[in-house]
């Protein structure tokens, strides 16, 4: 056959075919380039999503950055204000310790101002009592009457005359003679009045001034006081302070009796329940071991009771018995009057501590510290040794019962060694409520503290 004619009936044959793989590959490839059309839209949605977010997270990284950078900048800040003000509270501390120390040396230089200015009072009596006092006072008085009476207060070596006459002249010499013992008595009754402790030198230079402008004022008429009646008025004046001060003396001194006698009373008290409470464990002693079948370790506890009460009842009876025996002790209160002033005294007291709690009462803001409780046979005897050593450091160098002295534990503590050797000695102070204050007032300047503005820049 002819191979043309083969060719065409090929073609005829095939092209059915052709025509259709020609449609369906069209048709595919329709369908084709709308999925590359959806694909293309949706890849530049999702890439225009992708790229707001990116731009979102991109943002949110610079601002955490940049607060991470202000962070470190305020953290910087906040250090260096705490390194401010730990430096400040130290330099406070310190200003404050020198405040104090500044001030404390400033009230003594203006009591040494006011007592150099009014002048201390030096006794011009040695009477040992009130009743010496007032006697002489009216010794003193009655002097002065018989001078004023016999016309002897005064000096006047002129006899005056009056329009000629003696009697006119004598006459107004006496009028004026009682003018002037009229207007110093008085100035003399006032200053005697208003002595005080603290001003009878000045009381003293006011009597003299008064009677130093009255001779001024009689000048022209030749009229004086007598240097022996001015005498008497300053005599009056010395009697009437010391009497007071004496007056003074011996209530301390009764109170001081009266606390002695309660603390006797309390001694010989304890000294009677200590031997009941003997006499009450040997009873219960006895009749455990009269009673059968008693346990062995109940007579051992009731044989141990009644040696320590009858040690106790002992050292009762001895306290009670030995009026120079008791406790000697030192202590402290660092809240109520420094680092360094102590006390020293001493306690008849069975329970010592009952004496250091009684000083503790609410007549001082803090309670004492106790650094040492000495027992002696001599307590007086040891306390005024120990006295001795600090005399010259008194707190109160006028009233020898105010027994505080300015001194350091340490220097007690060696003084305490020489003298009674085996006694103990504690230097810590507890001073709980103390401390507290001092924690609540640092909390007080913490806080205030923080209140500190901060600087502008933040």
């Amino acid at each position: 056959m002819d191979p043309f004619v083969i060719g065409m009936l090929a073609w005829i044959v095939s092209a059915p075919v052709f025509l259709i793989l020609y449609l369906v590959t069209r048709g595919k490839l329709r369908s084709l380039r709308k999925t590359q059309a959806d694909l293309e839209v949706s890849s530049e949605n999702t890439l225009r999503e992708a790229e707001a977010k990116m731009k979102a997270l991109s943002e949110k990284y610079d601002w955490i950055t940049s607060r991470e950078a202000e962070i470190d900048r305020l953290e910087k800040i906040a250090s260096q204000i705490s390194r401010e003000i730990d430096e400040l509270r130290g330099s406070y501390k310190e200003k404050k310790a020198v405040y104090d120390r500044l001030k404390h040396e400033v009230a003594l230089f203006d009591e040494s101002i006011a007592f150099a200015e009014l002048g201390i009072y030096e006794p011009h009596f040695d009477f040992g009592d009130t009743d010496a006092f007032k006697t002489e006072i009216n010794k003193v008085r009655a002097d002065q009457k018989v001078m004023a009476s016999s016309k002897t207060a005064t000096i006047c070596p002129t006899n005056w005359t009056l329009d000629g006459s003696k009697s006119k002249g004598a006459a107004m010499m006496n009028r004026q003679i009682r003018l002037t013992l009229r207007a110093f008595n008085n100035e003399c009754e006032s200053a005697i009045a208003n002595a005080r402790w603290n001003n009878v030198n000045a009381m003293e230079k006011r009597i003299l001034n008064a009677a130093k402008q009255i001779n001024a004022a009689n000048d022209s008429v030749k009229l004086s006081l007598h240097d022996k009646y001015v005498a008497l008025k300053l005599d009056e004046l010395h009697l009437t302070h010391e009497y007071r001060e004496q007056q003074k003396r011996e209530k301390d001194e009764r109170a001081e009796r009266a606390r002695l006698d309660r603390e006797e009373k309390k001694l010989q008290a304890d000294a009677a329940a200590a031997e009941q409470e003997e006499n009450r464990y040997q009873s219960m002693l006895d009749r455990a071991r009269e009673e059968a079948g008693v346990d062995e370790a109940k007579i051992a506890e009731l044989e141990r009771a009644l040696a320590e009460a009858h040690e106790k009842a002992e050292r009762a009876r001895s306290m009670a018995e030995m009026t120079k025996s008791g406790y000697v002790y030192i202590i402290s209160n660092v809240g109520s009057f420094g680092d360094e002033v102590v006390k020293i005294g001493l306690t008849r007291r069975l329970d010592p501590d009952d004496r250091v709690r009684e000083l503790g009462d609410a007549s001082v803001p803090f309670t004492f510290d106790t650094h040492a409780m000495i027992y002696s046979d001599e307590a007086p005897m040891l306390e005024s040794a120990l006295h001795r050593e600090f005399e010259d450091r008194r707190v109160n160098a006028s009233n020898m019962r105010k027994e505080f002295f300015r001194v350091t534990l340490e220097e007690v503590e060696s003084a305490v060694q020489r003298l009674a050797s085996t006694a103990e000695f504690f230097k810590d102070r507890e001073a709980q409520e103390w401390h507290e204050t001092l924690s609540r007032r640092n909390q007080l300047l913490e806080a205030k503290m923080t209140e500190i503005a901060l600087p502008e820049s933040l």
